[in-house]
């Protein structure tokens, strides 16, 4: 059961005036000794008289405190309490000098006087009339924001987001929030369409109401590109909004139209994306042949190979990649049609060549600009100088030494002769080796390359195999925190030749888009990726749609090359991918991919631990803090990331004497600890996925310092959101890294995550070994289970080929 503190505020120890955080040293009816109440508070003063409802908890390093779930406050009643809150800072013009003077003149009446009567201010030595009119205004300003702070948090706002919605709506919040509530969830981070709507039904809004109608099919539409949807079908959209409203379907439909009309949301399909038309799918690309062959140039012809002059390494043979050639020719109209195995068109996901797809129009543009900078980058000569191809490539061969698979040759030959072109494969098929090849290439010509992926762990990854600097997409594309936009865009693009991009199956329809737009018209892309991996959290399944599409030539490795073939992680990726159960190494030996079995997830748990703290440790001389990652594809079940990480912080970094921790959010956060960044912060230049080490936890300035990788990254008590513990992480936000060792519990009670793609993305993130602990029944059903789920997206379609 709640309790209950009163009191007077005699001294603030922290306030963080964005969210409300304070530390609060309360004088309270009943105890002896001055308390410390932790809670949250928009505006909080000393002198203030408080009552603050909550539970005693007990700190380790401060002790016994007041943890407030909430805090309400009243002006000070005492002569004494009143001089300190008007000489706290609260009311501008008056400081603790002016405040004694106030009240030794006014006494208990001192706040009665400045708020109705400010002018008798001028009884007071040293206040003339400038002075009054300063503190007037400034009271005045104090005043209607408690007024505001009153009235949301009457109506179950909390702290945190009223100080969110005073911030964004100023002096006029009460008046727009009583005129439609539901704006709250369109304007305000952190505020859903739940939320708005409990606010609604206090304020007494019909629940019939437009705007509560067209507030839940933005929330729908929010909630589904967060699934990674690009669109949404209407039909179903109706249905979802009139269920979670009991609003007539009329009023969905109307709600639709006047958000379509607000230009707020798009419809569209591949019936109008195309104009109905199904073009003829183009065939498949000769091996080495481009639309059209290059004569060579006499001027500048790579080195031709001489007779008798082999490369270092033994040639190796393969089938062919599928390669199909851009037929993107002609004008582009929104999109391209496909006809499936019925003779119908259907969508990516299901949807039939009438059926609309909702957009929000943020998504809608991207989805159109990645179509149409596809279509713009297919055009004009390609920036490589016209060379004798088989030569070109024989003269990476050589520079190299390395011989070309089949495969390996024909895509290289690809991107000499496409401006737009994708490499996928599996790990050990040679996706690296193509990308160095082609880089060779542009660099012998003097041409500009830049290589970039979309996280830094990723990026890090693509430097250490090229020997080439690479940038994150937002570093390259120079992101300027303070305008929240990228300053590299079609007005200001890339000075770039060659643009390569790998783990391109993370890269989003919005960040792609952003991406495209900046390349110049005359530059080459090569997109890098495996696209049977888990696509991008965010919206559209940008790789798999291009592929998919055939407007873009695709060279698909297939063949585990030789210098691969030993590894068996590398063997147990194909296999799972080619939806058979992995084999696992034998017991004791070198192997570097294991299945340890085990039933119950108490026991897997435990083997876990074991794993990471002793026994990986001790036969690979791996560190479990840097180099050890615990991989889990869920967060809440007992063999999720959550628990994971508390008991791991366990084993690995339990509590002691002298170390310093802080506990929010349900999670305890100790020096020493391995922590994650997990949303992107363009000040700090940290980014969503990035690993570091807790190096300092001060508790009494309420900070703590991070060090990722060399470099110290201080973040206040409030900010902590942005982190979470990593011993544990999902597979989801491993992507993109690798790591020297990955353990993964797998388990029925992830029944509803067994997918073979989670399983085979999480094994393709270890580098030296991988061990899975758990039921060979769950292992079974990740390997079966495809994930058939699809994004509604229409790129595909989009990309028009002439037909």
């Amino acid at each position: 059961m709640a309790e209950q503190v009163t009191g007077v505020i005699e001294r603030i120890t922290h306030h963080n005036p964005d969210t409300g955080y304070c530390v609060l040293r309360v004088v309270a009816r009943g105890h002896r000794d001055i308390l410390t109440v932790v809670g949250s508070a928009q505006q909080i003063v000393a002198g203030e008289y408080i009552t603050a409802t909550g539970a005693w908890v007990t700190d380790r390093n401060y002790g016994l405190q007041f943890k407030a779930s909430e805090i309400k406050t009243n002006p000070p009643h005492t002569v004494e309490g009143i001089a300190k809150y008007l000489g706290s800072g609260l009311v501008k013009g008056i400081g603790p000098g002016y405040a004694k003077r106030i009240v030794e003149v006014f006494g208990e009446k001192t706040l009665d006087v400045i708020d109705k009567s400010p002018e008798y201010l001028s009884q007071v030595k040293g206040i003339g009339a400038k002075l009054i009119e300063k503190i007037r205004r400034s009271w005045e300003e104090q005043r209607e924001s408690r007024k505001i702070m009153v009235f949301l948090q009457s109506h179950g706002i909390g702290t945190a987001r009223a100080v969110r919605i005073y911030k964004t709506y100023g002096d006029q919040a009460i008046e727009l929030i009583k005129a439609n509530p539901y704006r709250l969830s369109a304007d305000i981070w952190g505020v859903g369409f739940d939320t708005a709507d409990k606010l609604a039904v206090s304020l007494g809004i019909p629940r019939d109401s437009p705007f509560r109608a067209q507030a839940v099919v933005r929330h729908i539409l929010q909630e589904e590109t967060g699934n990674g949807h690009v669109g949404y079908p209407e039909e179903l959209l109706r249905e979802r909004a009139a269920e979670m409203t009991e609003i007539e379907p009329n009023g969905i439909i109307d709600a639709i139209e006047q958000l379509r009309i607000t230009d707020e949301i798009v419809r569209d399909s591949i019936g109008k994306a195309t104009g109905g038309r199904l073009p003829t799918p183009p065939p498949p690309l000769p091996e080495g042949k481009g639309e059209k062959q290059r004569q060579p140039n006499p001027l500048t012809p790579f080195p031709k190979k001489e007779k008798g002059t082999e490369p270092n390494t033994t040639d190796s043979t393969s089938q062919a990649p599928v390669l199909s050639p851009s037929p993107l020719r002609g004008g582009v109209g929104e999109g391209l049609q496909t006809e499936s195995a019925s003779g119908s068109a259907t969508g990516s996901a299901g949807f039939t060549l009438e059926d609309n797809l909702i957009f929000l129009k943020p998504f809608f543009l991207a989805e159109l600009g990645v179509a149409r900078a596809i279509k713009a980058l297919a055009q004009g000569p390609h920036p490589l100088p016209s060379v004798n191809v088989d030569a070109a490539v024989a003269w990476v061969e050589k520079k190299m030494g390395i011989a070309f698979a089949a495969s390996q040759r024909a895509a290289i030959k690809a991107a000499v002769t496409h401006k737009l072109m994708v490499v996928t494969g599996g790990p050990g098929t040679g996706k690296t080796t193509i990308v160095r090849a082609i880089i060779e290439m542009f660099l012998a010509k003097s041409l500009r390359v830049l290589l970039t992926a979309p996280t830094g762990r990723a990026a890090k990854r693509l430097y250490e195999s090229t020997g080439r600097e690479a940038k994150t997409i937002h570093r390259l594309l120079e992101f300027n925190p303070q305008q929240r936009q990228f300053t590299r865009n079609a007005e200001d693009p890339l000075d770039v030749d060659l643009l390569v991009v790998d783990e391109t199956s993370m890269v989003d329809v919005v960040l792609m888009n952003k991406l495209l737009q900046a390349v110049p018209p005359y530059a080459c892309v090569v997109l890098v990726g495996d696209v049977d991996q888990l696509p991008s959290v965010g919206a559209g399944a940008v790789l798999t749609d291009l592929i998919e599409s055939k407007a873009v030539p695709v060279a698909r490795l297939t063949e585990v090359h030789r210098q691969a073939e030993s590894s068996w992680i590398v063997r147990a990726a194909h296999a799972i991918n080619h939806g058979m159960e992995p084999e696992s190494a034998p017991p004791g030996s070198d192997g570097d991919f294991y299945f340890i079995e085990a039933n119950d997830p108490d026991a897997i748990t435990e083997r876990v631990i074991q794993m990471v703290r002793d026994r990986i440790p001790a036969k690979f001389k791996l560190d479990p803090f840097r180099d050890i990652q615990v991989l889990s594809p869920q967060v809440k079940t007992p063999l999720g990331v959550a628990n994971l990480n508390r008991e791991l912080q366990a084993a690995l970094n339990p509590a002691r004497l002298g170390v310093a921790e802080v506990k929010r959010y349900d999670s305890v956060y100790r020096e020493g600890d391995k922590v994650m960044q997990v949303q992107n912060n363009y000040d700090r230049e940290v980014f969503n996925g990035d690993i570091g080490r807790i190096e300092k936890i001060d508790n009494d300035d309420q900070m703590l310092v991070v060090d990722f990788d060399g470099r110290p990254v201080e973040y206040e008590f409030s900010e902590l959101d942005e982190l979470q513990l990593s011993f544990a992480c999902t597979i989801h936000k491993s992507q993109g890294s690798e790591y020297p060792a990955v353990v993964i519990p797998v388990h029925t009670q992830h029944f509803v995550m067994l997918q073979r793609n989670l399983l085979y993305t999480g094994i393709t993130r270890g580098r030296k070994l991988v061990a899975l602990v758990g039921s060979r029944k769950a292992m079974w059903i990740a390997v079966n289970t495809a994930d058939t789920k699809r994004r509604y997206s229409l790129l595909k379609y989009r990309i028009k080929p002439e037909n």
